[in-house]
């Protein structure tokens, strides 16, 4: 954990600054990150905001934590025990001393490396935590041991968080999905009004007349006309397993805002080795993430087959399966029914994860044997996704990382 950067700007690069208060800086710094005892060599000596800071670091990567993962003769001794006052008055020191970025990296490791997921059932740690995607993850995964004098304060929480996210996502997603929408509703013989005019002159610049500086329309290229009807229809199919939590998040998210778009027809469908429809749910993305159940087994081919019965219109429907495809069901099954939903003109879109963090570890056998029936497995960003939709909607090519895998 680098601390010292976030309060104090970077460090002096070596060799640099040869003065004492520079040298006194580096040894200071130096020693916030290794901890402090008699190993560190520094000989430094932290007092007031300093020593504060370092107290609230050693509680959580001192040797005192108990874990094999804590800095072995560090001389960092404090830890956070089992109280919960204790882990509250923690909470709030390290807002005090950290940007956000850092408080929900440190929670995420406390949780992680001290095993305070317990002590997230109480109202009064919820209340103190700083709530991000990873913490509405293990909220989720804690749903049906949560006493329900918790569940109101927990779902304050997400719905904080899920709040938050559609603010960011929402305006996007609708702008570049009715483009796409609209665009994908192209005709040949447009009224005057409904020509799309950049994609008429760039369909007809072999007919351009250079005395007369002026290009030929030979052939219209328009929109259809604005249409109350449902123009197309997505299916999101969720893993549910303990690993794709941030995922699940966000595609209930993004499921909320595609449902709200009248040209569309949402469907979100969650699994684990059984399958649950949301798609009810889908005004409110808290019940639809309290409607989940993180962890479990998988079993993908069951989900598919759920999704393959409902689609009516193959041609005009997008399925998003957003997975890590290790797959305890049939998998050539799976890979029947991938194949057979392509074959009937479904755009197929596999996903990895639907996170900011890559993809997650995945069976890259499965990965691989989508990719030769022409639907590349890769990790992508909320940023990303908007766009990824708008692509399968337009039946072109999706925009795929130059990191993606598969």
């Amino acid at each position: 954990m680098t601390t010292d950067t976030t309060t104090t700007g970077p460090a002096a690069p070596a060799g640099a600054g040869a003065g004492p208060e520079a040298a006194a800086e580096r040894l200071r710094r130096w020693r916030l990150v290794l901890g402090g005892g008699s190993a560190d060599g520094t000989g430094c000596a932290l007092t007031g905001r300093d020593q504060a800071m370092d107290a609230t670091l050693a509680a959580l990567y001192g040797s005192g934590d108990g874990s094999a993962s804590g800095r072995r003769g560090s001389g960092r001794g404090a830890g956070l025990g089992a109280s919960a006052p204790s882990v509250a008055r923690w909470l709030g020191d390290i807002r005090t001393y950290f940007p956000t970025s850092v408080v929900q990296v440190m929670q995420r490791d406390a949780i992680d490396r001290l095993d305070l997921s317990a002590l997230l059932l109480e109202p009064e740690m919820l209340e103190a935590v700083e709530a991000d995607v990873h913490l509405v993850g293990t909220l989720l995964s804690l749903n049906r041991a949560m006493p329900e004098t918790t569940k109101e304060t927990a779902r304050a929480v997400v719905r904080k968080v899920v709040e938050k996210l559609e603010k960011q996502l929402a305006t996007r997603t609708r702008s570049t999905l009715t483009g796409a929408l609209d665009r994908s509703a192209r005709i040949s013989r447009p009224r005057h009004r409904d020509i799309d005019w950049d994609r008429t002159i760039r369909a007809n610049l072999k007919n351009y007349l250079p005395e007369y500086r002026t290009v030929v329309p030979e052939r219209l290229v328009g929109y259809g006309r604005a249409s109350r009807a449902v123009k197309k229809e997505v299916v999101l199919c969720i893993d549910q397993s303990g690993s794709m939590a941030a995922s699940v998040v966000y595609a209930s998210v993004f499921g909320a805002v595609l449902a709200s778009m009248r040209s569309l027809a949402t469907r979100l469908v969650v699994f684990d080795t059984a399958v649950v429809d949301l798609t009810d749910q889908l005004d409110d993305p808290v019940d639809v993430l309290f409607g989940t159940r993180l962890g479990g087994g998988t079993d993908i081919n069951r989900a598919l087959a759920y999704c393959q019965e409902r689609i009516t219109r193959p041609a005009d429907t997008v399925v998003v399966l957003i997975s890590d495809l290790y797959e305890g069901g049939i998998r050539d099954e799976m890979l029947k029914r991938v194949a057979a939903m392509k074959a009937a003109g479904v755009q197929f879109v596999a996903l990895l994860a639907l996170s900011d963090e890559g993809a997650p570890a995945y069976d890259r056998e499965h990965a691989a044997a989508l990719a030769e029936l022409g639907a590349p497995a890769f990790a992508c960003t909320p940023d990303l996704f908007p766009d990824i939709m708008a692509a399968a909607v337009e039946r072109r090519p999706l925009p795929i990382p130059d990191t993606a895998t598969g």
